[in-house]
C-alpha cells in the first residue's frame, strides 16, 4: 500500500514545543497563562481586530457569538446553508430558529439576493451568520451592507479562512463578531481550539467571562449568569503561537496546491476548480473541484466513485459539506433560495474536496490528478 495522502493534517514547524515547554516550566498549564494572552494579541494583530478571546473550539466561539448578540428563545437567525453543522448547531443551543440561506455560484457562499429575500419574509431576525467556505471569502461587503440596512448584526464564520482577504481586507473583520477555528485540520492549529474576535471590547470581555464559568469577582465561587467551560488552555495556546510563525508559508503552500490542480485539470471540460472571485485572495485551505452538469444524471454516484478510486490508492478525499437544508435534523427549517433550484444542493451533488495537505509532494499530487482524470 502506498503512503497515505491525507486531506489535511497538522504540520508542525518545531517552535511550538518552545512555547509548550514554557507553559510546563512556569506551571501554567490550564486556562490562564502568558501563551493565551499572547495568542489573542498576535491573532488580533494579524487579522486587524481590536480584541480576541481564545476558546476551546470554533463551535464554542460561535455559541458565544450568538449569545453575545442576544440570540435567545424563539429568535430567528439567518445562517448559510452550505456549511458544517457547527455553524448552526449553536443556534439550537440558544433555543432559537435557524433559517437557511442558499449559496451563490460565484463563491459557493451566502447569496446576497437570497439574503434580501429572507429579510422580506422575516423582517426581524436576531443575527446573520455567513461562512467563508474552504478559505474563499463570501460576498462580505454586500452581505454587510444588507445587514446594516436592516440593523441586524453580522457574524462571520471565518473558521476556514484565516489569512484570506477581500479587496485587501482580512476576513473575520466584516461583521460585528468574527470567529476562527484552530482544529487539527485547519491552516494552523492549536490541536483543538477557536477564537472570537471583535472591535467591541465589551463583547470580547463578556465572552471571556462566560467561557470561565461566569465566575463573578468574589472571594468565593459566585455566579449570577450561566457559564461554560470554553476557555483555551495555555498549552494549546502555545502550540498556536508556534503555528502562527508559518501562517504565510502555509498559505503559499496551499495556494501552490490549488494552482497545481488547476493546471492539471485546465484542459478537461468536465472538471472545474472551486471558484475564486477576482476581489479575493483566499488561503486555499482546501482545494475543491466540481464536475460539469453533464454528469448530473448520475451525480450521486460519480463523486462517490472518485472517492472510492482514490481510497483504494490510500488517498483521502471527501464530499463537499452536505447543506443543512438536506440534513434530517433540520428538515423542518425554512430554506431561502433565489432561484428555482438549490445552488448549495447542486454544489454538494457535484463537488469534491481533494487532498490539500502541505506535506504532499508534487509527485503525489500528480498521482492524485492522474487517478481523477482516469476515473472521469
Amino acid at each position: 500500500m502506498s503512503e497515505r495522502i491525507p486531506l489535511s493534517t497538522p504540520t508542525l514547524n518545531g517552535t511550538e514545543a518552545d512555547y509548550v515547554n514554557e507553559a510546563f516550566e512556569t506551571n501554567w498549564v490550564s486556562s490562564v497563562g502568558a501563551n493565551i494572552n499572547a495568542l489573542e494579541r498576535e491573532v488580533s494583530q494579524i487579522v486587524g481586530v481590536g480584541h480576541a478571546a481564545a476558546l476551546s473550539s470554533g463551535t464554542a466561539a460561535i455559541h458565544l457569538a450568538y449569545k453575545a448578540v442576544g440570540v435567545g428563545q424563539g429568535d430567528v437567525v439567518f445562517c448559510q446553508d452550505l456549511t458544517f453543522a457547527a455553524t448552526c448547531n449553536p443556534i439550537i443551543y440558544q433555543n432559537a430558529i435557524p433559517v437557511f440561506i442558499d449559496s451563490e455560484p460565484q463563491s459557493w457562499n451566502m447569496c446576497p439576493k437570497a439574503l434580501e429575500m429572507a429579510f422580506a419574509k422575516y423582517p426581524s431576525p436576531k443575527a446573520v451568520m455567513c461562512v467563508n467556505l474552504y478559505g474563499v471569502p463570501a460576498n462580505l461587503e454586500a452581505i454587510a451592507d444588507i445587514c446594516r440596512a436592516h440593523n441586524v448584526p453580522l457574524i462571520e464564520d471565518a473558521a476556514e479562512s484565516l489569512g484570506s482577504t477581500l479587496n485587501g481586507r482580512q476576513t473575520c473583520t466584516f461583521g460585528k463578531i468574527g470567529i476562527l477555528s484552530f482544529n487539527g485540520n485547519k491552516i494552523i492549529t492549536t490541536s483543538g481550539g477557536g477564537m472570537l474576535l471583535s472591535d467591541d471590547e465589551a463583547i470580547v470581555q463578556k465572552a471571556i467571562f462566560w467561557s470561565n464559568q461566569s465566575k463573578d469577582p468574589a472571594p468565593y465561587y459566585h455566579h449570577t449568569e450561566l457559564g461554560y467551560n470554553y476557555r483555551m488552555s495555555n498549552i494549546c495556546a502555545g502550540i498556536g503561537r508556534g503555528q502562527l510563525k508559518t501562517l504565510s508559508l502555509r498559505i503559499q503552500q496551499k495556494t501552490d496546491i490549488y494552482n497545481n490542480y488547476a493546471k492539471a485539470f485546465a484542459h478537461n471540460d468536465i472538471i472545474s476548480m472551486n471558484p475564486v472571485p477576482a476581489s479575493c485572495v483566499p488561503n486555499h485551505w482546501l482545494s475543491c473541484i466540481i464536475l460539469d452538469k453533464r454528469c448530473s444524471v448520475t451525480s450521486a454516484s460519480i463523486p462517490a466513485s472518485i472517492i472510492e478510486t482514490l481510497e483504494r490508492e490510500n488517498i483521502e478525499a471527501r464530499r463537499i459539506w452536505k447543506p443543512m437544508s438536506l440534513q434530517p435534523y433540520y428538515k423542518n427549517c425554512d430554506f431561502i433560495k433565489s432561484a428555482k433550484e438549490s445552488v448549495s444542493a447542486d454544489i454538494f451533488e457535484r463537488g469534491l474536496c481533494l487532498p490539500s495537505d502541505v506535506k504532499m509532494t508534487r509527485s503525489q499530487q500528480e498521482r492524485v490528478c492522474n487517478l481523477i482524470l482516469e476515473a472521469i
